[in-house]
């Protein structure tokens, strides 16, 4: 691994490769993070030298095999500075621990009358899950507003609250306006009331700290592949005590304590989350990740995605005719924006025509879509690769976009 993040960018193979004939300036951290060679080389060699199913073989490849699988599962519990191993539950992604949430812990609590509180910022895997729960067991969502920068604030989540908010499900970053949340603080405000609170951790894990028992988060999600790791793998934490009161998700091999014809005991968490064969080598690749990212540390990482947004709102502002969205204290490393007249996703054609890879399209929030007024938004997001130069190279793509749509 190289030593400073001037050199990162040489840590990643296909950023070396080139886009129309122009060096890949890759801005599209926040739908999926590049794999340094450290990820790549640790799957590699689990698969060389490792490679067994876990748990319940007695030779020796099994054996390495569940201590590394094991061993990431620990790493994920430091990273997250959760309390015990066991409360971290491996799944194929985010949206898959959401989806264990809900219909896990959502159908055996939540009754009609009940409800959990959303903000307008949310992904749809934090909205549609809710919204199936809905259909089976008549609960209420309620949608926190957004300021018109695209926060929320602390007041306006209290007054959405009521007596029989149950559970309050949001984003720690947004996924299209980067607004970091006050976790914190909506926590605090949640156990007050007597809810729990989800976090959907994927846009904010490569960025800030996180540390669950701080934030006070009952359940925090997030995504391998969002923090340099591979994808199908995900991670779910809970608290102990919530995941001891939660029936299996999915039933199969590797949960059960013991089946017969007429009753199945079920192991304790989080192996009866875990059905079947797991993502081993995914969770050995995304613990190399961590590490590759706490290499760095975030007194490193933060400010540089800090000073990347300062930097790419001054440039794209500059250029008449472009709107930002997205104008929070308290962003992370995502530049969501528009060109009067030109469609995103024209926008993002052209400037990958300039090598320069960007998202475009509703970002699977359409609720806030509506409430920004637009069916869509070009949207720029940054990695610890991420230099002043590709900020460079995306301000003079826009204006090549702006001059040919004139």
């Amino acid at each position: 691994m190289t030593s400073s993040l001037a050199q990162a960018r040489a840590d990643f193979p296909i950023l070396q490769t080139c886009v129309n004939g122009r060096r890949l300036v890759y801005l599209d951290s926040a739908a999926s993070a590049q794999k340094p060679r450290a990820v790549l080389d640790a799957m590699t060699a689990f698969y060389e030298h490792d490679y067994a199913n876990i748990h319940r073989g007695a030779y020796d490849l099994s054996l390495r095999a569940t201590d590394l699988y094991e061993g990431a599962r620990a790493k994920v519990q430091a990273f997250l500075g959760a309390e015990a191993p066991e409360e971290i539950v491996f799944t194929k992604g985010a949206t898959e621990a959401i989806n264990l949430v809900a219909s896990s812990w959502g159908l055996t609590h939540l009754k009609s009358g009940d409800e959990i509180l959303l903000t307008t910022l949310e992904h749809h895997a934090n909205i549609v899950p809710w919204q199936l729960i809905r259909e089976r067991t008549g609960i209420t969502l309620r949608v926190v507003p957004i300021t018109p920068e695209g926060d929320v604030r602390g007041e306006d989540v209290c007054a959405a609250m009521t007596p029989r908010t149950r559970l309050v499900a949001l984003a720690h970053v947004s996924n299209v306006l980067g607004t970091v949340l006050p976790v914190r603080e909506v926590a605090a405000l949640a156990h007050a009331q007597g809810a729990l609170v989800l976090v959907d951790g994927c846009q904010a894990v490569a960025h800030v700290p996180v540390n669950v028992r701080d934030l006070g988060a009952d359940f925090y999600v997030f995504s391998g592949h969002k923090i340099y790791g591979p994808t199908g793998i995900g991670v779910l934490y809970a608290r102990c005590d919530v995941l001891e009161a939660m029936p299996p998700y999915q039933g199969g091999g590797d949960m059960v304590e013991r089946v017969t014809w007429e009753k199945t005991t079920f192991k304790a968490p989080p192996a009866r989350f875990e059905a079947g064969t797991p993502p081993i080598a995914e969770a050995i690749g995304l613990a190399a990740a961590l590490d590759y990212v706490q290499g760095f540390g975030f007194d490193i990482l933060t400010p540089h995605d800090q000073a990347l947004v300062r930097l790419a709102h001054e440039r794209l502002t500059a250029i008449p005719g472009v709107r930002l969205f997205g104008t929070a204290a308290h962003k992370a490393a995502v530049v969501s924006f528009g060109l009067d007249g030109v469609h995103p996703h024209d926008l993002a054609t052209v400037l990958d025509s300039e090598g320069v890879a960007i998202r475009a399209g509703h970002h699977c929030a359409q609720p806030l879509m509506q409430v920004l007024g637009v069916p869509a938004t070009a949207r720029a997001s940054f990695a610890l690769t991420t230099t002043e130069d590709d900020i460079a190279a995306l301000e003079s793509a826009v204006r090549k976009a702006k001059d040919l749509f004139a």
